[in-house]
């Protein structure tokens, strides 16, 4: 008889510990929701912002409707540009407010930069390189978003952008657009499309691929940021492009980052943010496995010795094989 209130009280736990993962699953089922609308602002924002290409089409002689605006001068196709632009903001402030105006804000300005890219693309030729890194950027910061909000809303914010990733992130650009400035000033010729641009955007297409593709496949174990704690449901990913790689996303970065410049023939830049890169994704990596390894322990070690990292010359954390079975108390020191 005294067995009957020990099994009630375990019957009432396991009782409390369904109803707690039921309400997980709606807390999780509602975020999900959630994520996923601000998804799709990002989305319709980034859209209205591409539209730009439409008007432009039709003002510049690249549509069959454009012989009907050929008394506006060039100063008043302008102003009805950026008429354009400013009813998109409008429309987007009407609609949105609070956060979802921050999200739709950004996503719009992503898809007017990345129309305007496009339009540089299709004019003079000594133009089309700074349309494709412009492009290349916008879609970048645009995607890390969006695909955010697809593999892991849990972690969805408007740093998901990746805007203000940091001061040297933002330094290494300008230096970019300053190098290809001022070559394209002495030196137009050395900006013209050829096959070492084709090259360059080429790589760029692939490490933006690439590491979409390591989002995709990490789903939720994917963050922008280093995690000091091991959430609820962290798994570690070996599979796919994982079991080529151990960090498939900072290889797609890395030779996005790189090719950029080749693209755009920025030979100092090339070089610059070859080292940079490199020097970041060393510090990166090495930061990350010390908590992949306090996380997992013996099976990150072991994956760790059969799968590189996959960046040139950057092998990872390592533990010396004498004390792999006291790895995890050694990394929490």
């Amino acid at each position: 008889m005294a067995e009957l209130p020990a099994k009630a009280d375990a019957l009432r736990d396991d009782i409390k510990r369904i109803k707690a993962r039921e309400r997980n699953a709606l807390f999780e089922d509602g975020l999900r929701q959630q994520m996923m609308k601000e998804g799709k602002i990002s989305l319709f924002s980034f859209i209205l912002g591409l539209s730009v290409i439409i008007p432009y089409s039709l003002l510049s002689g690249q549509s069959l409707y454009a012989s009907s605006f050929y008394f506006l001068s060039d100063t008043v196709q302008i102003i009805l540009l950026f008429g354009f632009a400013l009813s998109s903001c409008c429309i987007i402030k009407a609609v949105c407010h609070g956060e979802a105006f921050q999200i739709a804000v950004r996503g719009w300005g992503l898809g007017y930069v990345l129309g305007i890219s496009i339009v540089l693309i299709q004019s003079l030729s000594t133009y089309r390189l700074i349309g494709w890194f412009t492009a290349s950027l916008a879609f970048f910061h645009w995607s890390e978003y969006f695909a955010t909000s697809l593999t892991n809303p849990r972690n969805l914010s408007l740093s998901s952008y990746i805007l203000d990733h940091s001061h040297e992130y933002h330094a290494a650009i300008a230096a970019s657009l300053f190098e290809f400035a001022a070559e394209w000033y002495f030196v137009q010729e050395w900006k013209r499309p050829g096959m070492i641009s084709l090259l360059g955007l080429v790589v760029v297409l692939f490490g933006e691929a690439l590491r979409k593709l390591a989002m995709w496949q990490a789903s939720n174990n994917f963050n922008h940021y280093i995690r000091y704690r091991r959430e609820e449901g962290h798994e570690l990913v070996t599979r796919g492009i994982y079991s080529l790689c151990r960090h498939p996303s900072y290889v797609g970065w890395f030779y996005w980052c790189i090719a950029t410049q080749v693209m755009i023939m920025n030979p100092v830049c090339t070089i610059l943010f070859a080292m940079f890169s490199w020097k970041f994704f060393n510090c990166r990596v090495l930061e990350e496995e010390r908590t992949l390894i306090y996380f997992f322990g013996q099976q990150y070690l072991s994956y760790q010795r059969h799968v590189p990292t996959g960046l040139p010359f950057i092998s990872g954390f390592t533990v010396h094989e004498t004390r792999n079975n006291d790895a995890t108390s050694s990394i929490s020191q």
